[in-house]
């Protein structure tokens, strides 16, 4: 898996003051749906940290929802200075859309992505239905939670781990490929617009036998609501998923936030800002935290989107464009 090393002047995070004394004192982040907890902590730590270098007094302001429906929302006048989203082709959309600079993935270190984690599954306590693998949720007696692709980069995940598994499985034969997916889609009782919801589906509804979703957020559900009550299980295989960030360059030159909205994505590379994303159950990139958490994160192969369907434009073009493999998955239901 290609990985770029942290930068020093990320690692080593240095603020400076903002050089326009009338300089926004606030900005908003557009994240996605089930990073609300994991935001409140960096905010937390951001905010002192950077009064202290700089001594002004800073606001982060957050919004959370599926990204691509976020994505959406900017395009359509929401004001947000950076963007924290789980999926590349999101953010591709807000460059398309001239919102942020082409060249964005450049702009900080690992591809613009300080973090990563990948598709995992939370079973009931005790596994009653052994699952362990993306065959068992095509079972006639699964019932499988994960939100909608259309609507959640989460899902999205998902629908490529599961289409990575069945290209190996079935050696590439794109007919079953697509009846295993359908199978699994069938499987699937309500589809939530975000992670979130599908969490809320799951454990408070008591629906399913397994949710899919993140493995950060696998580890959040069973540490807020009980380990006794769920067991986290890793597939054989899955997707990575990269976390990207961006400033909305369109929305930070108007306002003038640039520099804070730089230091505010700046700071989830620092050493601090890594250890509070692995303390939420995500993989980080800095040496010394993923030391500090090697026995929390078990080994997993990982397969890449650019691996396996050829990067993300083609990714795009054959599975999420209109009337494209995904669509025509939904239209067999």
């Amino acid at each position: 898996m290609r990985r770029l090393l942290l930068a020093g002047a990320a690692a080593a995070l240095v603020f400076t003051a903002p050089a326009q004394a009338q300089s926004p004192n606030s900005i908003l982040n557009a994240s996605y749906d089930i990073a609300r907890e994991l935001f409140v902590a960096v905010n937390e730590a951001f905010v002192p940290a950077y009064k202290a270098a700089t001594g002004q007094d800073v606001t982060v302001d957050q919004s959370h929802s599926g990204t691509s429906a976020q994505a959406r929302s900017i395009v359509e006048g929401l004001e947000a200075d950076v963007v924290t989203f789980n999926q590349v082709t999101d953010i591709d959309f807000l460059v398309q859309n001239g919102l942020v600079s082409e060249d964005w993935q450049s702009e900080f270190p690992n591809n613009a992505s300080p973090y990563y984690s990948f598709p995992s599954f939370l079973v009931r306590e005790g596994n009653p239905k052994d699952i362990n693998d993306w065959d068992d949720l095509a079972r006639d007696d699964v019932q499988v939670i994960f939100p909608n692709p259309k609507t959640s980069g989460n899902a999205r995940y998902t629908y490529l781990a599961a289409t990575a598994y069945a290209l190996e499985a079935f050696d590439g034969d794109q007919e079953q490929v697509t009846a295993f997916i359908t199978k699994i889609f069938d499987n699937v009782p309500v589809f939530d617009t975000g992670g979130r919801g599908a969490t809320t589906t799951f454990v408070e509804r008591g629906i399913g036998d397994v949710i899919i979703t993140f493995e950060a957020e696998t580890r959040g559900i069973a540490r807020e609501f009980g380990d006794d009550k769920f067991d986290l299980v890793v597939p054989s295989v899955s997707l990575l998923a990269e976390f990207p960030v961006a400033i909305v360059d369109r929305v930070a030159d108007r306002r003038g936030s640039g520099e804070l909205a730089k230091a505010y994505l700046e700071f989830l590379y620092s050493e601090e800002g890594q250890r509070i994303v692995a303390q939420h159950g995500n993989r980080v990139h800095d040496e010394t935290v993923k030391a500090e958490f090697a026995e929390d994160f078990p080994e997993v192969r990982l397969v890449t989107a650019e691996d396996v369907f050829g990067g993300w434009d083609a990714i795009q073009e054959n599975h999420f464009a209109s009337g494209a493999l995904l669509d025509q998955i939904y239209g067999e239901r």
